[in-house]
């Protein structure tokens, strides 16, 4: 009896692969390189899923190449400018392309001998195997959209939200983070949501916004919900669904109707490793408003409290990287600046700063900006020289005001 299960088993599927093959039968392949338009160009793409469209559904009978959309993933480009297509989208351009890719092949084998040791690595932590897992569990976003307040944008990347399905339009609570497939279901929520603010201490106000401190073990829904909401917008960055050993520091901007959330920072209770921030986001609609930097320096000005010398956990996104880059440069270079005596150590902008050593170090010789002289690195104070690279850093972020913070640091207290 065992045998015939077994065999009944392999003969379904079998037949499913079959019935599969039949439906796609037309298809481009998956995997297959395409070339498909980005910002004006037409740039290399790999065919990722394929899904049946308008022209399927209503001539079922004669399935072509373009009764189908395909998921792309312009191989050159972050995955949250992954997209749905159409076949007339895309180009097929076999020769050229596999050129392009060897070409490709030979500029990656030569960037590896010759690797920049500024260069962030998205994947850090994260062996080939743990990376092609979560990969092919996270390769096409489910959610399209997102609605939140009177703000609303495409999504980046795929989160794990228990609808499950595919979704146009997930609609969120602002208060809450609590989520809706309808728009209608979101509106009777709001008229009973009592939460007008994070559910935790005010640690921080300044003109229009405001600082909250959130214990994941006293808010843990809450907590659960915002990690949903930030894997939109993050990828490799493995996000804990266990929130109890985290705090949650949410940036909000207020007004009359309440405080309505800009972004936010986490951080264990306790790092054995020194890290001052787990994951940090600002929500694409916030963004170029000098947020990210706000928030990185609020971790940093929580670490000079506690008395601490921190990093943020990596991996880093592209963009995390090239924020905190930026502050790094700006902070190292003020304190460089406004230190009267030339011969300033590492260990002491660290003091000053509570940035990680190895961290001031990077920066420093990514703008070539110290030098080994007589047995001692020297750092390069010429006003200059550090008012071009403070220049070339980008925009300041908001300002902040330390003396605004009333927070005293947690302590892990083990119940007995």
């Amino acid at each position: 009896m065992k045998g015939d299960k077994s065999l009944k088993k392999i003969l379904n599927k079998d037949k499913l692969v079959e019935e599969e093959k039949k439906l796609y039968e037309n298809a481009l392949e998956i995997g297959k390189h395409v070339k498909a338009k980005f910002n004006n160009n037409w740039e290399i793409a790999k065919i990722i899923e394929i899904r049946p469209n308008h022209e399927f559904e209503e001539h079922p009978s004669k399935k072509t190449e373009y009764s189908y959309d395909y998921y792309i993933h312009y191989i050159d480009f972050n995955r949250r400018n992954d997209k749905w297509a159409g076949r007339h989208e895309l180009e097929l351009d076999d020769k050229n392309i596999e050129i392009e890719l060897k070409n490709r092949e030979l500029k990656a084998l030569e960037s590896h001998i010759n690797t920049n040791p500024f260069e962030n690595d998205e994947h850090e932590g994260l062996d080939r195997n743990c990376l092609i897992t979560h990969e092919e569990a996270t390769k096409v976003k489910t959610i399209d959209e997102i609605e939140m307040g009177k703000y609303r944008c495409e999504t980046w990347y795929f989160s794990p939200y228990p609808e499950g399905c595919h979704v146009k339009c997930l609609y969120i609570c602002e208060f809450c983070f609590n989520f809706y497939t309808d728009n209608s279901e979101l509106i009777k929520h709001s008229q009973l949501c009592l939460l007008k603010h994070p559910p935790g201490d005010e640690i921080y106000r300044d003109e229009k916004i405001s600082m909250f401190e959130v214990d994941g073990k006293k808010e843990p829904i809450y907590c659960e919900n915002l990690c949903y909401l930030a894997k939109l917008f993050l990828d490799h960055k493995t996000l804990q669904w266990d929130v109890e050993p985290f705090l949650f520091y949410i940036l909000c901007e207020y007004d009359n109707y309440g405080y309505h959330f800009v972004g936010y920072f986490s951080k264990e209770k306790e790092s054995q490793q020194g890290y001052n921030v787990a994951c940090i986001l600002t929500m694409p609609f916030h963004q170029r408003k000098g947020y990210g930097k706000f928030l990185i320096d609020f971790s940093y000005l929580l670490s000079k409290r506690e008395q601490k010398i921190a990093t943020p956990e990596r991996p880093l996104s592209d963009l995390g990287f090239a924020s905190y880059f930026s502050y790094w440069t700006q902070k190292l270079i003020e304190v460089i600046r406004d230190f009267s005596d030339s011969s300033i150590s590492t260990n002491k902008l660290a003091e000053l700063t509570s940035i990680k050593h190895s961290d001031i170090s990077m920066v420093l010789e990514g703008l070539n900006i110290i030098r080994y002289y007589q047995g001692q690195h020297i750092i390069v104070c010429d006003k200059a020289i550090l008012d071009e690279l403070y220049k070339k850093a980008g925009r300041a972020g908001y300002p902040m005001d330390p003396e605004k913070l009333i927070w005293t640091p947690f302590k892990l207290k083990y119940e007995i």
